[in-house]
């Protein structure tokens, strides 16, 4: 499956599932069910046995690659994304690092990410410029997420600020994300492999992030949840298709018992369920 380029396999799936729904990996050593805790693999148990409660309902994870390395569990992460390639080969894999760094250090991290890990995409800082993301590009079949609108109340510190240009977009001054969706979209998007993180949070920006980029972009969306974001709003502002939602916390944490995976499964289905619903519902008004 590692031949099949991320954007084909994302969408296959999708489809083949009927999901947008992405279970992301923030494992939490204080977080974990009390019978696991202080085991050497704990880390890696837990996140296997709700990757084998809910393969049935995605179309990726996401693992976030500070909580195991924080843990010294790369290793862990190493098997687990062995895991979902070997018992679950038709689920991507999206590498949570939000890697930004000169030409030299950027493919050191896209060894990482995809010799190392194996993943089938990642998520990168475009701050430092194309040079910082050019040699994510060199693995073509390999998807890239930039950052673009992200969840968090202070990304609007930068990523909200105006550009001193003549450039417009949709009749007002181009704002700084909106400048990073234009060139995901065009002069970076060599491969067609590039795709965007868009908070839930951020309904309207979402709404002119799709707009620039046009429909089969994907957008890597979090903040639903814990976070807050709206599911309706969500597939209202993203288009309703090439929506990559993730979920991590709620889903995770469903429960502290032994009973865990098949609460994780249950908040899974139901926020599976609600997605689709909203996606419906986008259709019946078209």
């Amino acid at each position: 499956m590692n031949d099949i380029p991320f954007t084909h396999k994302l969408s296959k799936l999708s489809k083949q599932q009927d999901s947008s729904l992405c279970i992301g990996f923030d494992p939490d050593i204080l977080k974990l069910p009390v019978s696991m805790r202080g085991k050497a693999d704990a880390i890696f148990a837990f996140c296997k046995e709700i990757v084998d409660a809910t393969a049935d309902l995605v179309c990726a994870y996401k693992p976030q690659i500070a909580y195991f390395s924080a843990n010294r569990a790369e290793n862990q992460l190493e098997l687990l994304i062995q895991h979902i390639h070997r018992n679950h080969p038709q689920i991507p894999v999206i590498l949570d690092a939000k890697r930004g760094d000169i030409g030299s250090t950027a493919e050191q991290y896209a060894v990482e990410a995809f010799d190392r890990y194996q993943a089938d995409a990642v998520t990168v800082n475009p701050y430092m410029g194309f040079d910082s993301i050019e040699p994510y590009l060199k693995y073509a079949n390999k998807g890239v997420f930039v950052l673009c609108r992200t969840s968090n109340p202070g990304g609007s510190d930068l990523q909200f600020l105006p550009l001193k240009s003549d450039t417009q977009v949709l009749g007002k001054d181009e704002l700084l994300f909106e400048r990073v969706a234009s060139l995901a979209a065009g002069a970076w998007n060599l491969h067609g492999q590039l795709g965007l993180v868009v908070g839930a949070t951020f309904p309207e920006e979402i709404a002119r992030v799709r707009q620039i980029v046009g429909a089969n972009m994907p957008l890597l969306i979090p903040g639903i949840g814990a976070q807050g974001g709206d599911i309706e709003k969500t597939i209202q502002a993203g288009g309703g298709e090439q929506l990559v939602i993730n979920s991590s916390r709620q889903i995770l944490y469903a429960s502290s018992e032994s009973d865990f995976a098949e609460a994780a499964r249950r908040v899974a289905i139901h926020t599976r369920d609600a997605i689709r619903q909203a996606q419906k519902n986008l259709k019946d008004k078209d």
